[in-house]
């Protein structure tokens, strides 16, 4: 009987498992970085299909399986029968027959659940409405390898808007016993059940999830601070609107200023420089941002690895 198959559609899909995967993703790097690709997963496939535009996701997943000693198949939605039609679960029975795991990137959360229930193989969240697991991955790593691996006592900022990066990071803060705190507009706080989520596996690790109003209150004493765009896609109806509501929540010096002397500035990028983080703090001294986007191919080798099988197989 084939061993029950392992998804990730939340971060959460991950823990207990994320610490090792980290260690793993950290060691991958470093081996990179002398040469050695850790071709583990020879023979595998992955399929890619992505709804929405994407730089460093589909970029990182291709190296990634690459490095790994398999192939990855980029789809656009409009090229696929899914564009003409075809039920997004029948498209998840016939590629389950081709690959060993899907990766998505999809503008409702609920497809993505709709073809993770369907697939017979892995199914990777590469972004959704509700959630970014990949992104945070990668973010937790840039902290992992600055940090030593300790998350314990460390705490980390986001200031912004609530939303699938932060759910997200939310989650995979907690699990690994990372305090965070999040300053967003009451009207664009993250949904009441992720922070609940959240809330309860920070018990469990004993660390701490607050939510706020004020960026300065989030960022005074900060070791890590996190920003984001306030106008994502799909959200291109409200950019007046949202950009209004985020006034006074920009990452700028002032507001490093308040966090530790050691801190560390994230974006998971692309970046509307002079909107959500100046140009100063972006090219600084205590920016992490270039880390953070290369260690997308390392925190998805790791993921890909720990989904993927050893010795692929072809019978569904």
């Amino acid at each position: 009987m084939a061993p029950a198959k392992h998804d990730v559609v939340s971060i959460a899909d991950l823990a207990p498992a994320l610490p090792a995967i980290l260690a793993r993703a950290d060691a991958m790097k470093r081996a990179r970085h002398h040469g050695d690709l850790s071709r583990t997963r020879p023979g595998t496939n992955l399929a890619m299909i992505f709804e929405k535009a994407s730089t460093r996701t589909r970029t990182s997943f291709e190296v990634a399986m690459q490095d790994l000693g398999g192939h990855a198949l980029y789809m656009s939605s409009h090229d696929l029968q899914l564009g003409r039609g075809e039920t997004i679960g029948d498209t998840a029975r016939v590629l389950s027959r081709y690959v060993d795991a899907i990766a998505y990137r999809a503008y409702r959360s609920a497809d993505m659940r709709a073809l993770a229930d369907a697939a017979s193989v892995p199914v990777i969240n590469a972004l959704d409405d509700r959630e970014h697991p990949c992104q945070i991955v990668a973010d937790l790593l840039t902290l992992f390898e600055r940090w030593r691996g300790r998350f314990a006592g460390r705490s980390v900022a986001y200031i912004g808007d609530g939303n699938n990066v932060l759910n997200s990071l939310l989650l995979g803060a907690a699990i690994v016993g990372l305090n965070i705190v999040a300053a967003t507009p009451k009207a664009y706080r993250p949904p009441a059940d992720i922070v609940r989520a959240a809330e309860g596996w920070a018990k469990r690790t004993g660390s701490t999830v607050r939510l706020t109003e004020s960026p300065a209150e989030a960022a005074t004493g900060a070791d890590a601070l996190y920003t984001d765009v306030w106008v994502s896609m799909g959200d291109e109806g409200e950019k007046a609107a949202r950009e209004a509501a985020f006034q006074g929540y920009q990452v700028n010096a002032a507001l490093v200023a308040l966090a530790s002397p050691d801190v560390w500035v994230l974006h998971d990028l692309p970046a509307h420089r002079g909107q959500e983080i100046t140009d100063d703090v972006m090219d600084g001294p205590r920016a992490a941002i270039w880390d953070q986007a290369e260690n997308r191919l390392h925190a998805q080798k790791a993921i890909l690895e720990h989904l993927l099988p050893a010795t692929p197989s072809r019978g569904h």
